[in-house]
């Protein structure tokens, strides 16, 4: 398993430090994108978007330093992309269900599955 080789690691830490961040970021990644789409359909676009822009910082205080801490800690770029791209639909698919009202698609299995592909291939090296 990819995620195993990090266990014994020095930068076991810097890893879960940076998926932790890169978690929260994408909660508010995800409500400056979409939750607008909800709760301030009636209001102007700029409107939505200046509000969007103000979640968002807090999504940009999280994420750079994420980044950053995984890259000296020795995550490739590739490896922080595709950590990413895992996080965000774990974090979309609970809040289009959930906080937006979606139906459930076993589409996101099939996407889950196809991600699990990515983290397989782009962690197997490390």
């Amino acid at each position: 398993m990819p995620f195993l080789s990090w266990a014994g690691s020095a930068s076991a830490a810097a890893y879960w430090q940076t998926v932790g961040l890169l978690l929260l970021s994408n909660v508010f990644m995800t409500f400056a994108w979409y939750g607008h789409l909800k709760n301030l359909a009636a209001r102007p676009w700029w409107i939505a978007a200046l509000v969007s822009w103000s979640i968002a910082l807090f999504e940009y205080l999280l994420q750079v330093p994420a980044n950053r801490i995984g890259y000296a800690g020795g995550i490739s770029l590739a490896q922080l992309k595709i950590t990413q791209e895992v996080l965000t639909l774990a974090v979309f698919v609970p809040f289009s269900v959930f906080f937006m009202g979606q139906p459930f698609k076993t589409d996101y299995l099939w996407a889950g599955l196809c991600l699990l592909g990515a983290v397989y291939f782009i962690f197997r090296g490390a």
